[in-house]
């Protein structure tokens, strides 16, 4: 029954639109005489069967009253069959446009006896039939019903055909118009305008170049832009040589746009319109500056005395195009490259004013004290990992979920919504809190990552459409059964004894046990030990000694024979996972070799009654490429080298690391880096870099920390 119901739905839609244009034709023939009176322009051969009588032309209001009408019940009939609205659309766009073209060449085959031929080229010069046509196609696109994007046209797909239309515009504008389509515009225009036309479709076409990105990321002001500049192309393309073709591509892409508009929903950032005045104004200021001291500088080239109020005219002209192919008013070259120079630069801030209004949000980090208590709780409750504990870090921002039960810290740098580590919470909060980050995420225009991820958590974000790639290794110590008898770790056996006979020894100590005077001691020896050189870590650093208080920190301080700090290692304690994860080793220079092995041996002697069963060192990046023993491929090989050259150029320490963490024979666990899509790798990868601090400008801006806002 529904099946028929749809079928006679559907029919009843069909005959509609077979009937309704007659219908609105033979309306418009009684109104013709009524309504002659009425004020405004009138619509030539909107009634082509009395051409030969000069009675064709129509009021443009009834013409349009009519018209609407029409068009509205025609989309109301496809949306009582169900049809989407760029189904909707593009059925009345294409299909009324067809009907309307060949009822109109059939009369111009009646009144004038055209060649059968001709009538399939006669309606092309009725003007009627485009507004016609673009009107049903509109109300299609306002009255059918809603639909999901992945039911017809990808954003990508729509986005390439915006970038192909600006192209469009380019090439169009760079091409000769056909002169007998360029006499008739010459005939109704006024002469300025053609070329006019044809310098503003240039700017047009780079703009929607810019937007296409924006719409393939979903983003609303994209839309809004790529709307009204496709619209403004389809009537610049009349006005500059009546190039129908070009204006019913990029009219046709502006239906399929606003039918679509509900699939471009992304914000943008409520922060960029100051931004984006300061950069017209900024643009415009130099633009003019420009104007004036380039003019003054060749004065004896123009033919009326040199005035501010002559400079900025000129410059104006030059700005909106009108004197691209020369200004009367110049002589000589400069006449000839001055316009296209100033138009240039107004190009260029455009399309930095468009590129500031659609860039991504811009990410202000600040800490608010009450969200970094609930941090501290739920990492004290259900931070397992041995990575856990590096969340605190202030230069990290946290999404909680609804209950405050779970939480993801994370930061932006260059646009990358980066995640520090594992989410933390009860195992059946996390999907939920990570489907809704990537979702807060995408709502700001943000790629999404994830750096030092362990395999356990590899499913959790597949199913929210991450995917993995290998980042490292991360090397645990099992510090029950961990011993230094045997050949393999003669080494650190080695370096223990000596440090123990040169009089070393270790003072173990938690966070709060750590005076005033003993923590000036040690950021002493932090701050020499570092010199110069920036802070590196972001997934497993913390970012300063007091950052974790009481017994959630640990220093492992080791003593020369005179009693003095000689470097010390600075760990997290990650109470539910009972391990240790070191956060830095700093020492004095002249130390002894060996001095960090023994007092990682030493820290794991005072762990063992304390029933610790982990100790988390160095994460080695790259660890199962880099190692000496691996049997790599081709490529694998081809990578390692390439990892080394790194090495040597930007002093990443990559293999060092590989090689210390190794002599404690380890349990190696490896870490993956996780991200949305393939093309997203390079910028995930600088952006990760910058986090970590191996690149300059990294990190977000880290604020104070707020007052929780009642």
């Amino acid at each position: 029954m529904a099946r028929l119901k749809q079928i006679g739905v559907a029919t009843a839609a069909l005959l509609a639109a077979l009937i309704l244009p007659i219908g609105a034709l033979g309306v418009l023939y009684l109104l013709r005489g009524p309504t002659a009176s009425w004020p405004g322009p009138t619509v030539k051969d909107a009634l082509p069967l009395d051409e030969l009588a000069h009675h064709d032309a129509v009021k443009l209001i009834p013409f349009l009253v009519v018209w609407v009408a029409t068009a509205i019940l025609l989309a109301g009939m496809l949306r009582l069959a169900g049809m989407g609205r760029l189904l909707a659309a593009l059925v009345l766009l294409v299909g009324v446009g067809a009907w309307i073209y060949l009822l109109t060449g059939v009369s111009l085959y009646v009144v004038r006896g055209l060649s059968r031929p001709d009538i399939l080229h006669g309606p092309a010069h009725v003007r009627a039939v485009y507004v016609e046509a673009g009107l049903c196609g509109l109300a299609g696109a306002v009255l059918g019903r809603r639909s999901r994007l992945g039911r017809g046209l990808s954003g990508r797909t729509i986005a390439l055909l915006v970038g192909a239309a600006g192209l469009l515009d380019i090439v169009s504008a760079i091409t000769p118009e056909i002169a007998e389509r360029l006499r008739l515009v010459e005939t109704v225009a006024p002469l300025p305008v053609p070329p006019l036309a044809s310098a503003v479709v240039v700017p047009v076409g780079l703009v929607l170049l810019l937007t296409a990105r924006g719409l393939a990321r979903g983003k609303r002001r994209a839309w809004q832009i790529a709307v009204v500049l496709l619209a403004g192309s389809s009537l610049l393309h009349l006005l500059k040589g009546l190039d129908f073709e070009e204006a019913l591509v990029t009219g046709s892409l502006a239906l399929v746009l606003f039918a679509r508009r509900d699939d471009f929903a992304v914000a943008g950032d409520p922060q960029a319109s100051p931004r984006v005045l300061a950069r017209l104004g900024v643009f415009a200021a130099a633009v003019y500056a420009y104007g004036v001291v380039a003019l003054w500088l060749n004065q004896q080239l123009a033919d009326r005395p040199f005035t501010i109020g002559f400079a900025m005219s000129e410059t104006s002209e030059a700005l909106v195009g009108l004197t691209l192919r020369g200004s009367s008013n110049i002589r000589g070259s400069f006449g000839g490259w001055f316009p296209l120079s100033v138009l240039l630069i107004g190009a260029a801030g455009a399309g930095s004013a468009v590129a500031a209004w659609l860039a991504p949000w811009r990410y202000r980090h600040r800490q608010e004290v009450r969200a970094r208590r609930v941090a501290r709780t739920l990492v004290a409750s259900w931070g397992d990992d041995t990575l856990s504990p590096f969340v605190l870090r202030a230069d990290k921002s946290y999404v909680f979920d609804p209950d405050e039960r779970a939480m993801i810290a994370y930061t932006v740098v260059g646009g990358v919504a980066i995640v520090s580590g594992e989410p933390i919470g009860p195992p059946d909060r996390l999907a939920p809190l990570v489907r809704e980050y990537i979702e807060f995420a995408h709502g700001r225009d943000w790629r999404v990552a994830a750096l030092g991820v362990g395999e356990r958590r590899l499913d959790l974000y597949a199913g929210c459409g991450l995917r993995a790639l290998y980042h490292g290794d991360e090397a645990v110590i099992d510090i029950p059964s961990f011993s230094l008898e045997g050949r393999p770790i003669r080494k650190v056996r080695q370096a223990v004894h000596r440090l123990e006979r040169a009089g070393y020894q270790a003072d173990m100590r938690y966070a709060k046990d750590v005076d005033p005077l003993l923590r000036s001691e040690l950021e002493s020896i932090l701050r020499q030990w570092r010199g110069r050189e920036p802070q590196k870590g972001f997934v497993m650093t913390l970012d300063s000694l007091d950052r974790l208080e009481g017994n959630d920190a640990m220093f492992a301080i080791g003593r020369d024979a005179d009693g003095a700090p000689a470097g010390f290692l600075h760990f997290a304690v990650t109470r539910s996972g009972s391990a240790l994860s070191l956060s830095s080793m700093p020492r004095r220079a002249g130390t002894p070799n060996g001095f960090n092995e023994w007092l990682i041996c030493g820290t794991i002697r005072w762990a063992v009654p304390l029933g610790f069963q982990e100790m988390s060192l160095n994460f080695s990046p790259f660890a199962a490429i880099l190692d000496p023993q691996a049997e790599l491929s081709a490529a694998q090989r081809l990578e390692r080298h390439a990892l080394l050259a790194m090495k040597s150029r930007f002093g990443f320490q990559l293999d060092n690391l590989l090689m210390f963490s190794g002599q404690f024979r380890p349990r190696w666990e490896r870490r993956y880096v996780l991200y949305e899509r393939w093309t997203d790798l390079p910028r995930v990868g600088v952006a990760a870099l910058r986090a970590e601090g191996y690149l300059p400008f990294g990190g977000g801006r880290t604020g104070p920390e707020l007052p929780q806002a009642s």
